[in-house]
């Protein structure tokens, strides 16, 4: 037998590169070797990695190694690494020059994206650009026979016709229809263009590849042909449906796999030729949490390549499968915080967000939220903010000693619980100082100033402090709630794994605010990264698409081809000298309920049994809180998981950790034993005197109270108050005790006095709970409005029915629905609204905003006492009328456009009224002439069960918090965030009245030339202002009349988006305001007057006028851009017939500003709803999507442009009656100081075989087989006039900070920091 090697592990991040090695010792043992060093350094080495590997090689052997020569291999056995190089490429883009070849008429696609804008309250509108360079449309088009949306759409073999070669099956078993084939001749020519501008790596992406790749497949081989050295094909990467998401993995691929293999070559080069030749074993982490031979290793795997060690690393040295507590993973750095959650099998995420860009790839569910010990402090509007921004590395927090700002690390040098002395001395510009407590105390001291201003009593520095600390607290426990709740599992019954240079300092906060009781630091927590590779398996997965219902009974073909890909991927192992004992093969079905896009990746039973179906059902209930046992369940994907379980560098110690705490004999450290005594701050203490242990001196069986320190290499351990720390033979382990009532003394609500911490942490909290409720609705809802879409907004009220907290779902709704709750308390009987209850309204004089939009409300009562509501405001796909889709383009009276309700309760005393509502839905509005009852009535009842259950939730939460504080601190704290929103708005009108003087005036345009006009009259004494619309046009015979909310809505979105600053949007922001709306007007319409379009175009030229009055930026497009078709109802002679909807609206350009261009094909102001994937749309209903791409050159001219229009060209294959109901197609969007206006919209119908005639803006038809309707959007205006010198912009001011802030968020730093 060989004698034993070194294994090495390395984590590569963004700031330090950790290691960790076992050295064969003499004795059969092994040592462990830990290096940490800067993952950049060129002055001294020219990889972190290869010089780790280095300075192992000399302690192993006692002799010098030198830096320039190829590196021994003949002692290593393996290598491992996770590495941000990927990450990195993405963040910085910084990736290879790449082109994208995609079908025809969707060049544009991947800018588009879902429409969806990130921050809906930004004016300037920024996103990363996209990662190709060029991009190729190649004329070749597939589609899917038939559709899913109906029964009738469901084709059979026999229905085609034999012999015809242009249908074939594809790989899901659906029928395809070959439309055009590609012109490889052309395409040849293309890609030699794309050659002669030396770009080399390319990703192909076509519609509907993932079940039909034989195109992508023949271009593919020609790129190769011609020399390419990348080729990123998406039917291989993610054969999944979905064309965004698929293409942008592609594109990430081509993107990233070249720096990859460049990153590669030079780490190999490193090295003699034992590392080319096999004899060491080099593999890389995946975003899977899985192993990749280094030959294997891609980009579209290596994004969380990082991260991904860690989360094996706790997950393995943490959890107990025969105790089964869950452990929730919390890794804390620099710039965020990572948050996972191990339950015994990885949570892996199959479709995410990362750096602007939706890629389809198997993730570990990992959750960053911005707050790490580099997150900056302020105090805006009388709150304490944490981030998100960060100091980052260079220049660091104030303590760093190279000019930055002040952040948590500072907060936590300033407490005494981060101590110079025992930090390395590598600060200052010379790097070899220590931190600077003094300049850390100064820069507090100028902020306490600013905060000390008020009348409330002074607090200390200390106090200030500590309070940002409890901010970064109450962020960081946000997705962590998140994360278990919404999922229906209870935060206090896991366990939290801290690791991350860190985490140590927070954790004892954390877990008491969650109600965890234990806390697990392990010996290598600030390198767990590296550790967990150590313990990592090598994965190898491959996945099929597949279309058919599972039955239980008829699983032939589902086993055929299991039993293909698992012996696919276990050759592939098996290739890497894995024997077939070693390895493990996990079957997954991916499946959904028949109707829903919410699928779950179902893994096999264990044993014989094929019943991955009460699997599927049992996850879902516990998911969801609801199953559909009437639908059928469908396969969408076959994934197979191969794992090889070889012999690793360490042994998992999760369950031996939890039996040797309950074993281990104890011994109570004496504080007289501490290394140092040092003045530390507890809240409730002030200035005590804390022991310090170093970990190195402690042995196993300690136990120590807090207050106290425990100093590692690399990390700090703070064991607040409450508190006991237990070392063991691996961990640190902390027992928490449980702690009281967080409330104050006081007994009243007057009482309770403001504290500007608390009033940071309540508006996280408050805003937590309407959160959450809109993650249980999207959840449990079956619609695509509110699934996919996400037409839906959740909220807080107060008891008396004004906004609390409003999630940023739809901006439409957030004025408007506080109308609709205290509509119901001014007109229900005392005695109405009782505990149990659940009102349903959705009529605009009751608040409402138009029909389809149907709100939930529910009162919250504690004690016997009503002191909340919460409500859900959804949009339903039909409620009836004159048209499939309930957004009728020519209704003149309300009933035309559906059910009518002003009070109604769905529930009462815990009884869902399912007859009631039905008779409001399917009977009432059938009652008129011409009008149907809805159209999917089951829809319908699903999704307003869905808002029940969300309130539901928002209830739980809501009584949680009184639990938690008292009632009387909840509500006094309501209270203080209304007036903090009502004080920012004051501050903000004060400031425009002293720029651009206290009255303000605009007016603008419906396409039927009713004007709205607007004065505002701004008070610069107390920044009080009246909005007068009086001169507005009367009330309209259509659908354009706006009810009084949507002004309301209007207002309080300009009001927010003017402030700029993070902040809760609540009641309070309309406090200073007075509205003045003429009765009668189109904004003040009779009870009766169709307002479906009020919602939709008013609102958004409502947002045009009070933007244009401020002088804020151009117009945007100033449209929903309304689309319906669909089929059933009732027909001319009263016959009822089923039938489906769909409804969707579709983005244009955005207004250019003072500083900045407008952003093209994005949804602006009043909505933000997504717009159904292209490939998800011909599948669902008898359409074909013909163009869906930017409309050039259609956003105005000016110093600044305004940003482009779409274009969107769809094709009927079945009778349809189709609406549009669209403005700004007379009126164009206005420019600002100079801009020139965007081009107005226009829209098209072309009968098959004629030619295409104005559609007009508000209009419906029947079409048949090949007609099409063509709709062009508008334009944004642009700003400034062209030519004029621009003028320097702070980089904060204009949103760039607030740049890749997205599901990763600088990742590297997040790990790295001290």
């Amino acid at each position: 037998m060989p004698p034993p090697k070194i294994r090495v592990f390395i984590d590569r991040g963004g700031t330090f590169t950790d290691c960790i090695a076992f050295v064969p010792r003499g004795d059969g043992g092994s040592a462990t070797v830990v290096i940490k060093l800067l993952s950049e350094d060129p002055g001294n080495y020219a990889d972190a990695p290869t010089e780790a590997i280095r300075r192992i090689l000399e302690r192993a052997s006692g002799r010098s190694v030198p830096r320039n020569a190829p590196l021994d291999t003949s002692n290593i056995e393996l290598i491992r690494m996770g590495t941000t190089v990927a990450t990195n490429a993405l963040l910085e883009r910084k990736g290879e020059r790449v082109a994208l070849l995609v079908t025809k008429g969707f060049k544009d696609i991947l800018h588009i994206q879902n429409q969806a804008r990130p921050k809906i309250f930004d004016l300037q509108i920024s996103m990363p650009g996209v990662l190709y360079e060029e991009v190729v449309e190649v004329d070749e088009r597939v589609s899917l026979v038939g559709y899913t949306a109906h029964p009738k759409g469901v084709i059979s073999d026999d229905q085609i016709q034999k012999g015809d070669l242009s249908y074939v099956k594809g790989v899901t078993g659906e029928w395809v229809h070959i439309l055009k084939k590609p012109d490889l001749a052309a395409v040849r020519a293309s890609l030699e263009s794309i050659r002669a501008k030396r770009i080399h790596s390319i990703s192909i992406c076509f519609m509907h590849s993932f079940t039909f790749p034989a195109h992508e497949q023949a271009v593919a081989s020609l790129a190769a042909e011609l020399g390419f050295t990348n080729i990123s094909v998406s039917s291989a990467l993610a054969p999944t449906i979905k064309l965004v998401p698929r293409g942008n993995s592609a594109t990430t691929d081509a993107y990233l796999t070249p720096s990859i293999r460049t990153y590669l070559t030079g780490f190999k080069a490193g090295f003699d030729a034992g590392i080319m030749d096999g004899r060491v074993r080099v593999q890389f982490m995946k975003s899977d949490g899985g192993l990749a031979d280094v030959n294997d290793f891609s980009g579209l795997g290596a994004i969380l390549s990082g991260p991904a060690g860690g989360v094996v690393g706790y997950a393995l040295t943490s959890y107990d499968p025969d105790e089964g507590t869950a452990i929730i993973g919390f890794d804390m750095g620099g710039t965020s915080t990572d948050v996972s959650r191990y339950a015994g099998r990885y949570d892996h995420v199959f479709e995410t967000t990362t750096a602007g860009i939706t890629i389809q790839a198997p993730q570990l569910d990992i959750n960053t939220v911005a707050a790490g010990g580099g997150s900056r402090l302020f105090y805006r509007n009388g709150m304490f903010a944490v981030g998100p921004e960060s100091a980052g590395a260079n220049p660091g927090p104030t303590c760093y000693k190279k000019g930055g700002p002040l952040a948590i690390t500072d907060a936590n040098l300033l407490l005494g619980r981060l101590l110079p002395s025992y930090f390395p001395k590598i600060f200052g510009p010379t790097e070899k100082e220590p931190l600077d407590l003094a300049a850390t105390s100064a820069a507090f001291s100028t902020l306490s100033q600013q905060i000390n201003q008020s009348d409330r009593p002074t607090m200390s520095l200390d106090e200030i402090a500590y309070g940002f600390v409890e901010v970064a607290n109450e962020a960081m426990c946000r997705p962590i709630r998140q994360l278990t709740q919404a999922k229906g599992h209870d935060t206090a019954r896991h366990v939290l794994a801290c690791f991350g240079g860190a985490g140590g300092q927070h954790a004892c906060a954390i877990a008491k605010r969650l109600g965890i009781r234990t806390i697990l630091i392990h010996r290598h927590s600030a390198i767990l990264s590296a550790y967990g590779l150590a313990l990592a398996d090598v994965v190898h997965e491959v996945q099929e698409p597949c279309q058919q219902t599972f039955d239980l009974t008829k699983l032939d073909n589902i086993r055929v081809r299991i039993a293909a890909l698992s012996k696919d991927a276990q050759t592939h192992l098996t290739g890497q000298g894995f024997k077939d004992a070693e390895i493990v093969i996990e079957p997954y079905l991916n499946l959904r309920y028949q109707g829903t896009d919410t699928s779950m990746m179902t893994l096999k039973p264990e044993g014989d049994s094929w019943d991955f179906l009460s699997v599927f059902v049992a996850t879902h209930k516990q998911e969801f809180g609801f199953i559909l046992p009437d639908r059928p369940v469908i396969v969408d994907d076959i994934r197979i998981r191969a794992i090889g379980k070889g012999a690793t560098a360490g042994a998992a110690s999760g369950a031996s950790v939890h039996k040797e705490v309950k074993n281990l004999p104890r011994r109570r450290v004496d504080a007289k034993t501490a290394k140092s005594i040092e003045q530390t701050y507890w809240a409730g203490m002030g200035r005590c005197s804390t022991p310090v242990f170093v970990l190195s001196d402690l042995v196993k069986g300690d136990e120590l109270s807090g207050p106290a320190l425990i100093i590692d290499v690399t990390a700090t351990i703070v064991v607040e108050p409450q508190c006991t720390a237990l070392v063991t033979s691996e961990h640190v382990v902390i027992l928490v005790e449980s702690s009281g009532k967080k409330g104050s003394q006081a007994t009243r609500q007057e009482d309770v006095d403001r504290d500007p911490i608390m009033l940071s942490v309540f508006g996280h909290r408050f805003m937590s709970i309407a959160e959450q409720m809109g993650r249980t609705l999207q959840k449990t809802a079956i619609s695509t409005n509110i699934k996919e879409r996400l037409d839906f907004s959740c909220a807080l009220f107060g008891p008396d029915g004004g906004l609390v907290a409003n999630a940023p779902h739809i901006p439409v709704h957030l004025g408007s629905m506080q109308e609709a709750v205290r509509w119901q308390m001014q007109h229900l009987a005392p005695g109405e609204i009782r505990d149990g209850d659940v009102l349903l309204t959705n009529h605009p004089a009751a608040g409402g905003s138009h029909l389809p939009d149907i709100t939930v409300i529910t009162p919250v009562f504690s004690g016997g006492k009503l002191v909340f509501f919460v409500a859900s405001r959804g949009h339903h796909a039909d409620i009836g009328g004159i048209q499939p889709g309930s957004m009728p383009p020519n209704s003149t009276e309300l009933f035309q456009e559906g059910a009518a309700v002003k009070s109604f309760h769905l529930v009462r005393g815990g009884v869902f009224d399912e007859a009631g509502v039905t008779d409001i839905l399917l009977h009432q509005p059938a009652r008129f002439d011409g009008c149907s009852g809805t159209r999917c009535l089951s829809d319908n009842l699903s999704d307003l069960k869905a808002q029940v259950a969300a309130n539901q939730r928002g209830i739980a939460l809501v009584q949680g918090l009184i639990g938690e504080y008292g009632l009387h601190v909840v509500q006094a704290y309501m209270h203080y965030i209304r007036e903090n929103a009502e004080m920012a708005v004051r501050n903000m009108l004060m400031e425009v009245a002293k720029s651009s003087g206290s009255v303000l005036h605009a007016e603008d345009f419906m396409d039927d030339g009713s004007a709205i006009k607007l004065a505002i009259k701004i008070d610069p004494r107390d920044g009080s202002a009246v909005f007068d619309f009086t001169g507005t046009a009367t009330e309209v015979y259509a659908n354009t009349n706006a009810p009084r909310s949507v002004s309301y809505s209007a207002i309080i979105y300009c009001l927010r988006c003017l402030i700029n600053l993070d902040m809760p949007l609540n009641q309070g922001a309309l406090q200073p305001i007075d509205v003045i709306i003429p009765e009668g007007s189109m904004l003040s319409p009779s009870e009766n007057a169709a307002v479906v379009g009020g919602n939709v175009l008013t609102s958004q030229r409502l947002c045009d006028v009070v933007l244009k009055a401020f002088g804020a930026c151009a117009a945007s497009q100033g449209c929903c851009n309304n689309f319906t078709f669909g089929s059933g109802g009732k027909d001319k002679d009263g016959n009822v017939t089923d039938g489906f909807g769909y409804y969707e609206t579709i983005a244009g350009g955005s207004g250019a500003g003072r500083s900045w261009n407008g952003r093209s094909g994005v949804h602006t102001h009043m909505t933000n709803t997504r717009i159904t994937d292209p490939e998800i749309l011909e599948r669902r209903y008898p359409v074909l999507l013909r163009q869906f791409g930017l409309r050039a050159n259609s956003g105005g001219d000016g110093l600044f442009k305004g940003g482009d229009g779409v274009v969107r060209e769809i094709e009927f294959l079945e009778p349809l009656t189709v609406s549009m109901l669209s403005e700004r197609r007379v009126f164009r969007p206005y420019g600002l100081a100079g801009g020139e206006p965007g081009s107005t919209g226009l829209n098209l119908l072309q009968r098959k075989g004629q030619k295409a005639v104005n559609f007009g803006g508000k209009n419906a038809t029947l079409v048949h087989p090949g007609d099409v309707i063509t709709i062009l959007t508008p334009g944004g205006g642009g700003y400034g006039v062209k030519g004029t010198k621009r003028k320097a912009v702070d980089p904060d001011e204009a949103g760039a900070s607030r740049l890749g802030g997205g599901s990763l968020g600088a990742m590297e730093e997040a790990q790295r920091d001290f």
